[in-house]
C-alpha cells in the first residue's frame, strides 16, 4: 500500500458488491492503510477487500449494528498496533474517492491544527436514474466554508477524534453531526472545502426507499435533540419542530376540525402552499414537493424514536436499501 503513510482510510459496508470494489480501488495508492469493516456481507465483499490489500474487521452481528459502531471499530484497528495515523478518511462502501481529494484535504488540514474535519462535495453517481437520486445529490450540496457538521465521508484528524471519544455507537443515524457537536464544543473546527470528494451510489429508485430514508432522518432529529437540544447548541431542534408541526400538528388539527366543519379541510391547502413558497424561492418543483412531503415520514421517525425510548425496545436500523 502506497500513499501518505500518515493517512489511513476506514471503509464500512455490507453487501455493496461492485460499489465496494470501486470504493477500495479509488483508495489504493492514496493512503498508507485501508481498513474495511464488514457487517455481515454474503456477497464476497470480504475476499474482494483482502485482494485489494485492505485489513478486514468483521463485526459481531449479535450486537446491534450501527454505522457509528463500525467506524469506531475501524479506528480502533488503526490504533491497535501502534500510534494511529495523523488523519483518517472515513468512507461508506457505496462511495468512491474522487482524484485529488486526499491531497487537497490534507493540504488544508496540515497548517491548521485546530481543524478536526475536512469534507468536500459528495455527488450522486447516477442522478439521472431517479428523482430520489437527484434529491439526494442536491442534499449533499452544502455551503463551502466553516461548517457545523459533516457527513459520512470526511478526512478527520485522529487526535481530535480520539479526544472526544469517537462516534456514539448508540445512534442509528445522524452520528456524524452529533460527533461534530462534541468536536465544536471542545474547540475544534469543521470545514467544507470547495473540492470534489466522493461519488455516492444511493441506488434509490422507489418511493418506499425515499420514505424509509426520510423516516430515519426524523429518528435522528428526535434523538439528536434529546442529546444536545438545550441552548446554545439546539442540535436538530428546528428540524424536529418542523417535523412535528407539519407532520403531526397540522394533520391532527385538520382531522379534528373536520368533525365539526368540512371547512377545516381547507387547512390541507397549507401543504401545496408551502411547496409553492419554496418554488418561488427558486427551488426546483420536485425538491419543493418532496421537502414538504418529507415532514410525514420524519414525524413517523420521531414517533419511532419516542416509542423505542418509552418501551426500551432494542435499537434497530431503519434501512432503505
Amino acid at each position: 500500500m502506497t500513499g501518505r503513510t500518515d493517512i489511513a482510510a476506514v471503509v464500512i459496508g455490507r453487501n455493496e458488491g461492485v460499489r465496494l470494489i470501486s470504493c477500495l480501488d479509488s483508495l489504493v495508492g492514496k493512503v498508507g492503510r485501508i481498513v474495511y469493516v464488514d457487517s455481515g456481507s454474503t456477497d464476497g465483499s470480504l475476499a474482494a477487500a483482502r485482494v485489494r490489500g485492505a485489513e478486514v474487521v468483521e463485526l459481531d452481528m449479535t450486537i446491534p449494528f450501527t454505522a457509528a459502531r463500525a467506524r469506531n471499530a475501524g479506528f480502533a484497528r488503526l490504533a491497535a498496533d501502534g500510534p494511529p495515523p495523523a488523519y483518517v478518511q472515513f468512507l461508506d462502501g457505496d462511495c468512491a474517492l474522487q482524484p485529488g481529494w486526499i491531497e487537497t484535504a490534507a493540504a488544508f488540514l496540515d497548517p491548521r491544527p485546530r481543524v478536526a474535519v475536512a469534507c468536500g462535495r459528495r455527488r450522486e453517481r447516477f442522478p439521472e436514474a431517479s428523482v430520489y437520486n437527484r434529491l439526494i445529490d442536491a442534499e449533499w450540496d452544502t455551503p463551502v466554508g466553516q461548517a457545523r457538521s459533516c457527513g459520512g465521508d470526511a478526512l478527520i484528524r485522529t487526535e481530535a477524534l480520539a479526544a472526544v471519544g469517537g462516534y456514539d455507537p448508540t445512534l442509528i443515524a445522524g452520528e456524524e453531526p452529533e460527533l461534530c457537536v462534541r468536536l465544536r464544543a471542545a474547540g475544534w473546527e469543521i470545514w467544507r472545502l470547495d473540492a470534489e470528494m466522493t461519488l455516492h451510489d444511493a441506488a434509490m429508485t422507489r418511493f418506499g426507499q425515499w420514505w424509509q430514508r426520510t423516516r430515519r432522518g426524523g429518528h435522528a432529529f428526535a434523538q439528536g435533540a434529546a442529546m444536545h437540544g438545550a441552548p446554545p447548541e439546539r442540535h436538530y431542534v428546528p428540524q424536529l419542530r418542523r417535523a412535528l408541526a407539519w407532520g403531526i400538528a397540522l394533520p391532527l388539527v385538520t382531522l379534528l376540525g373536520a368533525f365539526f366543519t368540512p371547512w377545516a379541510l381547507v387547512l390541507l391547502l397549507a401543504w401545496p402552499a408551502q411547496a409553492l413558497r419554496l418554488r418561488l424561492r427558486g427551488m426546483p418543483w420536485a425538491r419543493a414537493v418532496f421537502l414538504t412531503l418529507a415532514k410525514l415520514p420524519e414525524a413517523q421517525g420521531v414517533f419511532t424514536y419516542l416509542w423505542r425510548r418509552l418501551t426500551r425496545a432494542r435499537t434497530r436500523l431503519i434501512e432503505y436499501k
